[in-house]
């Protein structure tokens, strides 16, 4: 199994993160922001330098992650213009910089919605999974706490009700903690079947506070990725490092993962 970064998780400078972690014998990097800016809205001179570094580096870049479908479902101007604009433009660069993957998330969850609202969603995610289709690419929606598809039990009801061959699943382990949900096994044996990428962080609360180290938080790293290679789900992980110093960590994150990878292959050859 391979191993790879969002970009911005080693640095927001998109060259020093690709320099270091080509130095690191990474090749496959997932692009969410560029410089200040997350995409599809960076600028010409940011495509023409992330083209250059694919080519000088042999790299792939795996993944546009443009931030879409955060809001709420009833939020019919911010889907109106996710939809015409910001979608498009992020199909287009993913075209150019020959990007198979396009991460949505799961719309924001207030307290007072009941569950009436998520046919809303699947609605939207069926639209927009029409719209990926048609330009050949593939959606994973990433759960997320406080969204519809927050844990893997409820992301995977909505993708299935969608019924898309282009719309799959971004896992996040630590994203499904501190729901009612445990991530591994529980989350992941729901989602298993849906799952194209998978992103890899730690956190000793929840993914939006106190992240730390892979193997030092809550989530059994151990056994979701010893599963990951039993299951034989995807080709890579992406690690999200999310904790200060980003460097520092992320060299640490690679780490350990290489590790357990190691130690799995070495029980493989027993």
């Amino acid at each position: 199994m391979r191993i790879g970064f969002v970009t911005d998780e080693i640095s927001s400078n998109v060259r020093e993160a690709i320099e270091l972690g080509a130095s690191w014998g990474i090749m496959d990097y997932e692009l969410r922001v560029v410089g200040d800016t997350r995409v599809p809205a960076i600028t010409p001179a940011a495509v023409d330098e992330l083209l250059q570094l694919k080519n000088k580096f042999g790299i792939r870049y795996t993944a546009l992650s443009p931030g879409t479908c955060k809001g709420t479902i009833d939020d019919v101007a911010k889907l109106d213009q996710e939809f015409n604009e910001t979608m498009p433009s992020t199909f287009a660069l993913a075209k150019k910089l020959g990007v198979p993957l396009v991460i949505v998330f799961g719309f924001q969850r207030l307290p007072q919605q009941p569950d009436s609202f998520e046919p809303q969603a699947v609605e939207a995610f069926r639209q927009i999974a029409a719209a990926a289709e048609k330009e050949g690419l593939m959606l994973a929606i990433e759960n997320e706490p406080g969204f519809w598809c927050d844990t893997g039990r409820n992301t995977a009801r909505i993708i299935a009700a969608v019924n898309s061959p282009f719309l799959r699943a971004n896992w996040d382990p630590a994203n499904a903690l501190g729901t009612d949900e445990t991530p591994y096994p529980v989350g992941y044996e729901a989602i298993k079947k849906w799952i194209v990428n998978v992103h890899v962080k730690d956190t000793i609360k929840s993914s939006l506070l106190a992240c730390v180290p892979i193997g030092e938080g809550k989530v059994d790293w151990k056994g979701q990725i010893a599963a990951l290679v039993r299951d034989c789900l995807v080709e890579h992980v992406t690690i999200e490092t999310h904790c200060l110093p980003l460097i520092e960590n992320s060299q640490k994150n690679l780490q350990w993962l290489r590790l357990r990878l190691r130690k799995l292959d070495a029980l493989d050859e027993l």
